[in-house]
């Protein structure tokens, strides 16, 4: 019999850093385009905004993020502001 042990890491696993992300309703030159790069350059992007583009501002991840046992591929305000502070400090910490 194998017993389950439950934590933490159950509830939030490691996040995928390098997966595709856009952060859309941001402004880029003379449109509204969304930009396309990973989960880690898009949170980072999103720290950068000022306050109200950073509430103006979504967050689509390419597969599901769980953080606190809840799973979302749409992200914005406060939900952004969770993956920002699990962001590894190091780009290279993020692999790739």
């Amino acid at each position: 019999m194998t017993e389950a042990i439950w934590g933490d890491t159950t509830k939030t696993p490691e996040i995928d850093w390098r997966m595709s992300a856009a952060l859309e309703n941001v402004p880029r030159g003379d449109g509204d385009l969304p930009e396309v790069t990973n989960l880690a350059g898009a949170v980072r992007a999103w720290v950068d905004l000022d306050p109200d583009h950073k509430a103006a501002a979504v967050l689509t991840t390419e597969r599901a993020v769980l953080i606190d046992g809840v799973s979302s591929t749409s992200f914005t305000g406060d939900g952004i502001a969770s993956l920002a502070e699990r962001l590894p400090a190091s780009p290279s910490a993020i692999g790739g």
